[in-house]
């Protein structure tokens, strides 16, 4: 059970629990499992503390069926742990590469997950702003790094560490605008059904330009309206609206309206498997359909799904379950973004602690691309972050309210530029020079005890 206490220790690294310093530590004991067993126990404790909330909002929402395919997925995620360890159990050098590969291909394919990757655990360190160099799977490398070096006993690699956890205060960046967010609080189920929220909107939109008549731009969340109430262009004037709607084929879209006229839109690229699309339909198809009924819900059909667009003038916008795809997020930022607007709706997320982490993963794109972020979500966290990854102001879960967060158009940082690509190479070169290395005799935890040798070896 070792294992699954260190997997349970490794999840406190990650958002919103604050014990990310303590991530090489608990990784450099871990170096010493092997086997597929270690690994998925490992794996188990790491996720199933980590998405704690998934089943528990769910069964909070829809009952024991809600939860029941999250008690199959987190086993399936632990299982990929212990394929790793045991292909590269006792080789912690190797395992330091496929690591990092390892999360590069959760980020991949339709059923992509990109939860749990070891860099966040920077999201609440004052040295996250080293992301804007080599982006997030950089921060896992960096961690996974630091982790070998205790293994092995060079215990000077914590050193650099702490010192990300005691950074001196980045100075304060200028901004030169205003954005209003306005977070309606609606319930997602009954705006599924229909019911339109547009006037609930647009009251606060009024009241909130009324109260910060410098805002150039005004948010709405994911999905926020059917359609624009009448009388918008009279509370806006010459701002720019940016809000979440439904294209004509039921997309998730994202648009730009100015002056009485849509200007810009895209829709959603990456949808969110088993929510808004259904992966193997065609064999699943009664499964699904059981679970829909038991759920109390009408038969689900998937969005549909684009490329990923441009952005819609400076604003790299983007929805709710993008804003965890690193690439994506720089793709827009690549073809032209200044500015990072994302819209969300974690009223799905429920009770537990799903909002904060999500929010705290949106603003690790701040601090990646050099750029100001401005969020907003249904019924909270909407939230600024400025270009080091710090919050700027926050409206609370389940809050209904505006709120006022500085921005300016910004030039994206290196990582923006280069992308992951010499993190990935690195990460296959050390995983190749790996499969080389001995395996290690010594586990971190008996760190001074010489290792008995076999009677074979003698």
């Amino acid at each position: 059970m070792r294992a699954l206490l260190l997997g349970l220790l490794l999840a406190l690294g990650q958002p919103p629990f604050p014990f990310g310093v303590l991530v090489p530590l608990v990784l450099a004991r871990a170096f010493s499992l092997r086997g597929f067993a270690p690994g998925f126990l490992l794996g188990l404790g790491f996720w199933g503390l980590t998405l704690a909330w998934l089943p528990a909002s769910f069964y909070a929402r829809f009952g024991p069926f809600g939860a029941l395919p999250f008690f199959v997925m987190i086993p399936l995620l632990a299982a990929f742990l212990g394929v790793l360890f045991t292909l590269f159990g006792g080789r912690p050098l190797a395992l330091v590469g496929g690591w990092i590969l390892f999360e590069v291909l959760m980020q991949q394919g339709e059923l992509a997950f990109p939860w749990g990757q070891l860099g966040y655990a920077f999201a609440l360190a004052p040295g996250r702003p080293i992301a804007s160099w080599f982006g997030l799977s950089g921060l896992s490398l960096f961690t996974l790094l630091v982790a070998y070096g205790l293994f092995r006993r060079r215990y000077w690699v914590f050193l650099p560490w702490l010192l990300l956890w005691f950074w001196p205060f980045w100075p304060k960046p200028p901004a030169d605008q205003q954005a209003l967010v306005v977070q309606a609080a609606v319930d997602p189920l009954a705006k599924a059904a229909g019911l339109e929220a547009g006037q609930r909107y647009l009251a606060l939109t009024r009241a909130g330009l009324r109260a910060h008549p410098e805002a150039t731009l005004v948010v709405w969340p994911e999905t926020a309206v059917w359609r624009l109430p009448s009388g918008i262009d009279a509370v806006l004037g010459d701002r720019v609206l940016i809000y979440g709607t439904w294209g004509p084929a039921g997309e998730n879209r994202v648009a730009l309206y100015q002056k009485g006229r849509v200007v810009a839109w895209r829709d959603k690229a990456r949808l969110v498997p088993f929510g808004e699309f259904f992966p193997f339909r065609g064999a699943l198809g009664p499964v699904y359909a059981f679970f829909f009924r038991r759920m109390g819900l009408p038969p689900l059909r998937d969005l549909p799904q684009r490329g990923v667009g441009s952005p819609l003038g400076p604003f790299a916008a983007y929805i709710c379950y993008e804003s965890d795809f690193p690439e994506l997020v720089r793709g827009l930022v690549r073809r032209g973004g200044k500015v990072l607007v994302n819209l969300s709706n974690d009223a799905w997320f429920g009770v537990g602690f799903g909002r904060e982490q999500h929010l705290w993963m949106a603003g690790m794109r701040a601090a990646e691309l050099g750029l100001w972020l401005v969020r907003a979500a249904n019924d909270g966290i909407s939230a600024g972050f400025d270009p080091f990854g710090r919050i700027t102001g926050r409206l609370g879960p389940g809050e209904k309210g505006v709120l006022a967060v500085p921005f300016a158009e910004a030039s994206p940082s290196l990582y923006a530029r280069v992308g992951p690509l010499p993190t990935v190479g690195l990460a296959f070169v050390l995983l190749v020079l790996g499969l080389f290395e001995e395996r290690s005799p010594v586990p971190f935890d008996r760190v001074g005890v010489e290792p008995r040798l076999s009677h074979r070896r003698r």
